[in-house]
This record gives structure tokens, C-alpha cells and sequence, in this order.
């Protein structure tokens, strides 16, 4: 009887001891989970965790631009790594709103050389406009002790990691920023062919202080690509190709409810957040803007001399907005007709100097300069969320020269207003256009 009674308390002992291992399991799945929920605020849906599988990194390096997964309901552009609140791989990608509902970051770590997955978040940026896709960040934990270079997103945790394209995760490694300021231009389609406003928004940012440009190509003019590959030799543009319309039905219009297809504006949003993550680590501010629209300093000679000003008077301050102002391209006036410029498709902004006034009861969208630091998401006239405060600065201050298709037709010639700000540049624009057109289209 004394042998049964130690065997029933070694048999009490064993079941307290695996009860008491499952509680601090519970335990600590539960705090990961609180963890979570802290740092991604749609983590009630996705838990991230992090686990290691026995195989080692493989894959095939992605190509393109743009990547679809298997589902083809997923669209990758980009990975950043992004170690603002937490160590994270933040995923630039397109997504179906509604039918994705679960991915998976399979990590590359070294020096191991093993996989590790997380789960992500997947967080579909508001400013989606109705349509089916938007712009999407899949956010993933990075597992401890590990700093992948590569990783590979996939619909489920586990599958045949030789079949997964592999990404490049971009601003792993901190650098001092080489330029000052980058323009982002998004998205250049339709058989893009307004070359000589092209050229002269060109040297305009280039006068202003411009480094680098981004453009997301979707086609464009022959002649155009003969402007392109210029600039790209003198090491000013970066093109990023953009063939997104080869995945989905693009929209020209904004909103879903103007033009019913998958993405609006050709994917502009998801162009705009990755040309600020891709410029994050090498640029100390980044332009958001169209390739016919200047930010136009009224009361200093360039945006260096501009931003300093604006820093000092909002410290903390992460996002600039600009007053977006048309100056209609159906109203000319007879200053600066220069002969060969007329042979040049395209605008000749010298020549509209008259702005339509604001109407009071229309918004009036603005556009931007930014710490690319202190943003977390973008939209094309906001950003959606960010670090530092957002700040309007008043037209008197500087102004978005837009020189386009009127908005107010209507009205009279004597109701608009004569703003020659442009002038101011006229001998540097004059001189550099020349050059370039000699070198290209002449």
C-alpha cells in the first residue's frame, strides 16, 4: 500500500509541474501578444510572432519593381527596415483590401544562415479612395538576435522557401545623407510627352537645390526617354520602372466611384511612400510633388536657405505643406517666345504667369516637404501618419507654382491674378534649359 501511495504522489507531482509549464507558456504568449498590441494598432487581428524553421536562406532575388505574390492578390515593392519604436521590417506593398487576410515574413538571419517567420500586420493605408487595392505597409517583427538582409513574404508559415521571391531589406545600415533634398514625382504614364515643361520643372529644382530625382515610370514618349537617360547620366534622376498596370486595371482618376477599376492613379500612393522610405537614410528632406508643379520660395533664393528659415520657427516640426496654385496653361503672355523652344513639345511655363484666385468654399490641396524620418505613412496632399507635427505655410511665404489645365475656365483674363514669381530665375532657367535641349532634343 506505502509503494501504490508514491507512485499516485509522483503521478500529482508530474501533473502540477506540466500544468504549471503550460500556465508560464500562456504567460508569456499573453505578454507578446500585449506587446504587440502596443506597437501595431490592428494587432487585435494578427498576432506577430517569431519562429525559426531548420531550413536555410534560399530563394530567388526579386527582380522588379513590383513583385506578386502566388495569390496574386499581394504586390511587393519594397522591404525598409524601420527601428524608430521597435526593430520591424515594414514592407511596402499593394494589397485587396478585403481578401487578404493573413502573410508571413520568412527572415534570412546571419550568421546562422537559418529562417525565421513572423507574422505581419498587414495595414492598409486609408486614403485607399474605394477602390479594391491601396497602398500597404506588412509590418513584421524582426526575430531577436538577428538582422536579416533578406526576406521573403509568403501566404502561410510554412512551404517551399525555393519558390519564394527574396527581397533586399533596404536602410539597414545608418549613413550620412548625401543630398539635401530629393524630389519624388509619381507616376509618370500615358505616353508622358510634355518635354519641355519636363525640362524646365527639371532645372527649376535644380536651381532651387535639388540633388536627385525620383521618377516611377510607367511609359513614356520616345523623346522623352532621350530627356530621361540625360539626366540620369549627369547622375541627377533615378528611374524606378513602374509597370503596374501589367498586374492590375489602373485608374487616371482618384476615386472609385469617377473610374470603377483595381488602383487609382496609377499606384501614386504606394509610389509616394516608398520613394520616402527609399530616401530615408540618404536624404534630409523629401518633395513630394508632380513633375508640373514648383515649390516657389517667395522670401528666400532656394529651399536651403527656405527650410532653415521654417525649421527655427517649428522646432519639432516633420511635414511642410504648400499652397497648390494654378496658373492655367490656356492664358499666355508674349515674354520670353523663344523660337527654339517652340519646335519642343510641351509647355513653356515663362509664359503663363497668371494664377486663377482661390475660391473659398473648394479645397484647395496643398503638397509637401518632409523629414523622411519622421514619416510613417503618406497620402498624396497629407501624410496620414508621422513623428513630428504638420505645418501650413502661408502663400506669402512660398507657393506651389502649377501650371496646367484651368480649373475655373470661366474665368475672365482680368480676373486672374499676375504673379511673376518665375521671373526671378528667368537668365539661370533660360541658360540651363538651353543646354539641356542642346544636348538632347536639338
Amino acid at each position: 500500500m506505502l509503494h501504490c501511495g508514491k507512485r499516485q504522489i509522483g503521478v500529482a507531482l508530474a501533473c502540477i509541474l506540466t500544468f504549471a509549464s503550460l500556465f508560464i507558456c500562456y504567460f508569456k504568449d499573453l505578454q507578446l501578444h500585449n506587446i504587440t498590441r502596443k506597437i501595431f494598432p490592428q494587432a487585435d487581428r494578427t498576432t506577430i510572432t517569431a519562429h525559426p524553421v531548420t531550413e536555410l536562406c534560399r530563394g530567388k532575388p526579386a527582380q522588379n519593381a513590383i513583385t506578386p505574390l502566388k495569390d496574386n492578390r499581394t504586390f511587393i515593392v519594397s522591404p525598409y527596415f524601420d527601428n524608430r519604436e521597435r526593430k520591424l521590417t515594414r514592407v511596402i506593398g499593394i494589397v485587396h483590401h478585403n481578401e487578404v487576410k493573413e502573410l508571413y515574413c520568412w527572415f534570412c538571419c546571419h550568421p546562422d544562415g537559418k529562417i525565421y517567420v513572423s507574422r505581419a500586420d498587414i495595414d492598409v493605408h486609408s486614403d485607399r479612395f474605394e477602390f479594391p487595392y491601396g497602398a500597404t505597409d506588412i509590418v513584421c517583427l524582426e526575430p531577436e538576435n538577428c538582422d536579416p538582409t533578406h526576406v521573403s513574404i509568403h501566404q502561410f508559415p510554412r512551404g517551399d522557401i525555393d519558390q519564394l521571391p527574396r527581397f533586399e531589406i533596404k536602410n539597414r545600415k545608418a549613413e550620412p545623407f548625401p543630398v539635401d533634398f530629393t524630389v519624388c514625382i509619381s507616376t509618370m504614364f500615358g505616353n508622358y510627352n510634355n518635354v519641355l515643361q519636363f525640362i524646365q520643372s527639371m532645372e527649376m529644382y535644380r536651381i532651387l537645390g535639388a540633388q536627385k530625382v525620383m521618377i516611377y515610370k510607367n511609359n513614356c514618349s520616345h523623346l522623352m526617354e532621350k530627356v530621361l537617360k540625360f539626366y540620369i547620366e549627369e547622375g541627377i534622376v533615378e528611374v524606378i520602372p513602374w509597370p503596374i498596370d501589367s498586374h492590375l486595371k489602373v485608374s487616371i482618376m482618384w476615386h472609385h466611384s469617377l473610374d470603377a477599376k483595381d488602383i487609382g492613379y496609377y499606384g501614386q500612393i504606394t509610389a509616394l511612400n516608398d520613394c520616402v522610405y527609399r530616401n530615408m537614410r540618404r536624404s534630409k528632406f523629401v518633395l513630394l510633388n508632380d513633375a508640373d508643379e514648383i515649390i516657389l520660395p517667395l522670401k528666400h533664393p532656394d529651399w536651403k536657405t527656405m527650410m532653415q528659415s521654417l525649421q527655427q520657427q517649428n522646432p519639432g516640426a516633420g511635414v511642410f505643406l504648400f499652397e497648390n496654385h494654378i496658373f492655367p496653361k490656356t492664358v499666355f503672355t508674349p515674354v520670353f517666345n523663344i523660337s527654339s523652344w517652340n519646335t519642343v513639345p510641351g509647355v513653356n511655363i515663362l509664359q503663363h504667369v497668371h494664377r486663377e484666385p482661390d475660391r473659398k468654399t473648394v479645397f484647395n490641396p496643398r503638397k509637401m516637404i518632409v523629414d523622411p524620418r519622421k514619416v510613417i505613412q503618406t497620402s498624396v496632399h497629407s501624410v496620414l501618419r508621422a513623428y513630428g507635427k504638420s505645418v501650413y505655410i502661408p502663400m506669402d511665404f512660398a507657393l506651389i507654382y502649377h501650371c496646367r489645365e484651368p480649373l475655373q475656365a470661366s474665368l475672365p483674363r482680368d480676373s486672374l491674378i499676375r504673379d511673376t514669381t518665375l521671373w526671378v530665375y528667368n537668365s539661370s532657367l533660360i541658360r540651363n534649359v538651353n543646354k539641356v535641349l542642346h544636348q538632347t532634343v536639338q
